[in-house]
């Protein structure tokens, strides 16, 4: 008995009809859909009816596009074809992007790779010839937080800190390994209503020991892997009180430090030392004339300090504190089997405060110092 006639279009016999995403028998339309996909005719470049006229391909878009951006030298090679032709494709084989994911071009794909590489900030090393900087956040002795800059210049064996506090005062200090001298800058935000001036500078200059903090070459390798992170000091070190009994003179500081003509610009009138820091750098040639001598020990004793005086024109000895929140103090070393020697493997951090003591003509340069 014959068989009846087979429509056009449909299964031949014996042969699975064609089933839906559901797992159910597929519809007419369904297998029409199904035949389309299947046997979608080739067609190569420069045919009618590769591109409708006046209607450039997606691949032909993203080329434009990324070349106005990055320019056409960093295209590679396989984006420039595709604006030129569609790839040809077996019988069957279903184009990318039918299932409604469409394929980008892999530059495309590697931009969300090079984005956080661009845009993230640069570690300490900022190359040759300048000086490296780090910024860290760090934790205040009365528990807030700030941001702080550190600096380190390998060619000029230096290392500077400089932090806001809360208040607005700009605290900053210089290490000057070259010279042995260490410089701490004060800039407070005066009171208006008191008459004073919009800021007020102080500078402390003092001997520095190599073993205060860690070298400028090992500074300017730091590096942290989390910016965010609030640092907090290991190592609390002990307060130290420093009697400022002598001046420097601005305009020769450049034979005690390179660094102090650009530190304490403001400062020109208030920058002080110590007497013993001057003994020691005089025995290492520095010529005198870069210090100037303030009233003797002796005669500043007998003057009040300034919480105690009433009148804003007399002399009295002013105290003024600042504290160094976090610097990274001494060099961590491991030991290591694979290794017969110490080697450097980290940092450790410390957190010290300063009170120094000196002399003002008028009480009206101290306002801030109100203890009795």
């Amino acid at each position: 008995m014959k068989s009846a006639k087979q429509s056009p279009g449909a299964p031949e016999s014996g042969a699975a009809e064609p089933r839906s995403w559901a797992g159910g028998r597929a519809g007419p339309a369904r297998r029409a859909r199904l035949s389309a996909a299947h046997v979608r005719p080739r067609h190569v470049a420069g045919s009618p009816a590769a591109e409708p006229a006046g209607k450039p391909s997606p691949a032909t878009r993203s080329s434009h596009q990324l070349g106005a951006k990055f320019g056409s030298a960093s295209l590679g090679p396989h984006v420039a074809r595709r604006g030129r032709g569609a790839r040809q494709r077996p019988p069957g084989m279903r184009p990318p992007g039918r299932r409604g994911l469409p394929t980008a071009p892999p530059l495309l794909l590697l931009l969300p790779l090079l984005v956080p590489l661009l845009g993230a900030p640069r570690a300490v090393d900022a190359g040759t010839g300048s000086p490296a900087e780090l910024r860290v956040r760090v934790r205040l002795p009365d528990g807030q937080v700030t941001e702080e800059s550190l600096q380190a210049d390998s060619d000029a064996d230096s290392v500077s800190l400089e932090l806001r506090r809360p208040d607005g005062t700009l605290v900053s200090f210089t290490a000057d390994f070259k010279k042995d001298v260490k410089i701490f800058r004060a800039l407070i935000l005066g009171e208006l209503e008191k008459g004073q001036s919009q800021f007020q500078a102080l500078c402390f200059v003092t001997r520095l020991h190599h073993s205060e903090i860690i070298p400028s070459e090992a500074m300017a390798k730091l590096r942290q892997k989390n910016p965010r992170a609030v640092r907090q000091a290991e190592e609390v070190r002990a307060l130290e009180h420093l009697h400022m009994d002598m001046a420097v003179n601005f305009s020769q500081g450049s034979l005690l430090s390179l660094h102090l003509r650009n530190v304490c610009a403001e400062a020109v009138d208030a920058i002080y030392t110590r007497q013993e820091d001057v003994q020691f750098w005089l025995e290492h040639g520095v010529d005198s004339s870069v210090f100037e001598a303030l009233p003797k020990a002796s005669e500043q004793a007998e003057l009040p300090r300034c919480g105690q005086v009433g009148d804003r024109g007399k002399p009295c000895v002013c105290r003024y504190g600042l504290s160094l929140a976090w610097y990274p103090c001494m060099l961590k070393y491991c030991h290591s089997r694979d290794r017969p020697a110490p080697y450097k493997c980290g940092i450790r951090s410390c957190q010290k405060g300063y009170s120094f003591d000196f002399y003002v003509p008028q009480r009206q340069l101290c306002l801030w110092d109100e203890d009795p």
